[in-house]
Order: C-alpha cells, then sequence, then structure tokens
C-alpha cells in the first residue's frame, strides 16, 4: 500500500503543469498554443522570457527531486528510483492536460540530483557544451539522455542507476521524435533564434 500511494504521489506531482501555469499566472496565455506547443521549460523561456522560464525550470526540477526524497523516506532507495521514473512519466504525460505534456529533461534532471549530484553535473556539462558547438537545445538534451547509462553507471558504480538511465533516457529521447523529425527538415530552431511572439 506505502508503494502505491509513494506512486501515485509520484505521478500527480510530476503531472503538475509547471510550464501552463506560469503561462497563465505571468502572461495570461496558453504555452501549448504558442511556440513548439510543449509545456517544457525549452519553450516556457522562448514564450515567457527568461524570469518566468526560470520558474518553470525550477518547478519541474522540484518535481522530480522531491518525488524522489519523498519515496525515499518513506521506502527505500531502490523504490525511489522507480519513483523518479513515474515522476519523468507524469511530466510527459500529465493527467491534468490530457496526458499531454513535456519532454521529461528538467524533472529528470531532478530524479538525478536527488540520486546521483555528480551524476547530473556531468551531464548538464554534456548538455551545455553540447547547445554550445550546435546551438540546439533538442540536440544538447538527446545527447544527455543517451548519455545518462553510461554516467550514472560509470559514477555510481551501480548497474541499478545505469539501468534507471537507459530508461529514463530512452524516455527523453522518444518524446524529442518532433524535434528529431525537425532536425531532419533543418527547422529545427536554434538558441537565439527561437519562435516569433508577440508577448
Amino acid at each position: 500500500m506505502t508503494y502505491l500511494l509513494v506512486f501515485l504521489f509520484a505521478y500527480l506531482l510530476g503531472s503538475i503543469p509547471c510550464g501552463y501555469l506560469v503561462g497563465r499566472w505571468f502572461k495570461g496565455l496558453d504555452i501549448r498554443k504558442h511556440g513548439s506547443g510543449n509545456i517544457g521549460t525549452t519553450n516556457a523561456f522562448r514564450i515567457l522570457g527568461p524570469g518566468p522560464g526560470a520558474l518553470v525550470l525550477l518547478g519541474d526540477v522540484l518535481k522530480g527531486l522531491i518525488a524522489v526524497l519523498v519515496a525515499e523516506y518513506f521506502t527505500s532507495e531502490t523504490v525511489a528510483l522507480f519513483a523518479g521514473l513515474v515522476a519523468i512519466a507524469g511530466h510527459s504525460w500529465p493527467i491534468y492536460l490530457g496526458f499531454k505534456g513535456g519532454r521529461g529533461v528538467a524533472t529528470g534532471a531532478g530524479v538525478i540530483l536527488a540520486l546521483s549530484p555528480l551524476g547530473v553535473l556531468l551531464l548538464l556539462l554534456i548538455w551545455v557544451l553540447t547547445i554550445l558547438i550546435t546551438r540546439y537545445v533538442s540536440v544538447g538534451s538527446i545527447l544527455a539522455a543517451a548519455a545518462a547509462p553510461f554516467v550514472l553507471g560509470f559514477v555510481e558504480q551501480s548497474w541499478l542507476l545505469a539501468f534507471f538511465g537507459l530508461l529514463a533516457g530512452a524516455g527523453v529521447i522518444y518524446r524529442h521524435k518532433a524535434n528529431i523529425e525537425r532536425l531532419k527538415r533543418g527547422t529545427e530552431p536554434k538558441v537565439g533564434g527561437g519562435y516569433s511572439t508577440r508577448w
């Protein structure tokens, strides 16, 4: 029963649509109808601006972090790891928005922050360097997701964390399928380019 409640809490917490809520509160708009239509951090920065975008980032990271910490407190580190996956799933398929959510990158970062602080720093480094080189946030996210099982397995010397990285990374890459298609067509917006917006 405890496990069920922990997973339910993780999913409902992960489902909180920070991008949608911040867009409504600060700009009076539905972020799903602007830019890429995604409720995640990247679209929030492009459409809402740096201040609201930072709030979305913080909220999405905290969802993953809190889900893991609560699960670890009431159960075990292993259960907390799977609760983290559930929180990422909640962000990607939120019950509050008809199961249409974000890519899971920021919430996944919050989960990894709770499980492996050094691991999240290394993945952040990969993400930043890739964006600096390519100017594509999506490419940075995809490469960091692909590196997650190797980084977590190496840093923590844990096959379980490597397995978590594999599952979470695969989910993040899958959620970027629209970005991958835009990259193939050459229509994916670069950092500094963004989407046009009147807000």
